[in-house]
């Protein structure tokens, strides 16, 4: 399903009011405050004085409207723009810059940039299910990006630059990380937290890997061969392919879309880049799914002015 950008709840507020409350409170309205979920002790409040959307708990005496405990509370951006953005970061393969974002919400270009990353955070993984499991492999690489804060310009080499670690279900999801070191100790421990140990391992023949494969399945390797003729798949349909093709995504929109980010932040642009992939098309997620996805994740990461890493 594609955005329709004629579509009410991105112009009118009410509009975008009943969207947020369909997706997040599908049975009715329950309190951030307190957690009641009975109808019957809540009651929506009415009245020229009352802000849209108010609710009253008749638990605990709090008032709440849906934007209340997410990341989107307490902001001065109209809903519908909120919307709007949930929907254009969530189709967009590659990303949409803070300034896009500016031009087509016309909001102030700060305004954006701190939307775009309340946006990122409600994108986080919040599920801590094991990756895998038996009879189901894992994909883990390592890239490099950027320099990292160390490096006071620009310089090669992968120690002057930021260090990921990914770990990819071929058909399902992916996982990717900021690290300080891309190290056995480091990738051991990103992949024995996140993957099942009865899963079977993919990697290339870095020996970063050697001895974690060990407590897995099985570990199988693909052949790269950097200085010679090298291998995409290997002799038992190995492969890291995956894990690649999310590497040149992310890479891809950083660089055309994105060009900068700062050390700081680069956890978050990775989130956004891992949700999106996660929740891919190939996957039967559709846009609006996606975005209605990210919406129910913004519960409980609200973020503050004094807060933006």
């Amino acid at each position: 399903m594609s955005i329709n950008l004629s579509d009410p709840i991105f112009h009118n507020d009410d509009a975008a009011r009943a969207h947020l409350e369909a997706i997040r409170w599908p049975e009715g309205p329950f309190c951030p405050h307190c957690g009641n979920s009975d109808q019957s002790r809540i009651r929506k409040l009415a009245g020229k004085s009352t802000r849209p959307g108010l609710h009253q708990c008749n638990e605990c005496r709090e008032h709440f409207t849906v934007t209340v405990g997410t990341v989107m509370e307490r902001s001065k951006i109209p809903l519908h723009k909120w919307v709007a953005a949930f929907h254009l970061m969530n189709a967009s393969k590659k990303g949409m810059s803070a300034h896009q974002l500016h031009r087509m919400l016309g909001i102030t270009y700060k305004s954006a940039w701190f939307l775009a990353h309340r946006v990122r955070e409600a994108m986080a993984d919040t599920d801590t299910t094991p990756m895998g499991g038996e009879g189901q492999s894992i994909q883990a690489d390592e890239t490099y990006y950027g320099n990292s804060k160390r490096a006071k310009s620009y310089k090669k080499g992968h120690r002057h630059k930021n260090k990921v670690v990914a770990l990819v279900e071929p058909q399902g999801r992916v996982r990717a990380f900021k690290v300080e070191k891309a190290n056995m100790e480091t990738v051991r421990e990103i992949l024995v937290t996140n993957a099942h140990r009865a899963s079977e391992l993919h990697t290339d023949e870095s020996p970063l890997y050697t001895q974690v494969g060990k407590e897995f399945a099985a570990h199988k390797t693909v052949e790269h061969g950097w200085n010679q003729r090298g291998y995409y798949v290997g002799s038992d349909g190995q492969t890291t392919n995956n894990v690649e093709n999310f590497f040149g995504i992310f890479k891809r929109g950083m660089k055309g879309v994105y060009h900068f980010c700062s050390e700081q932040h680069l956890q978050r642009y990775l989130n956004e880049f891992s949700f999106r992939y996660s929740n891919r098309s190939g996957l039967g997620v559709n846009d609006g799914e996606r975005a209605a996805l990210a919406i129910k994740n913004a519960a409980g990461k609200r973020l503050t002015y004094r807060q933006p890493h």
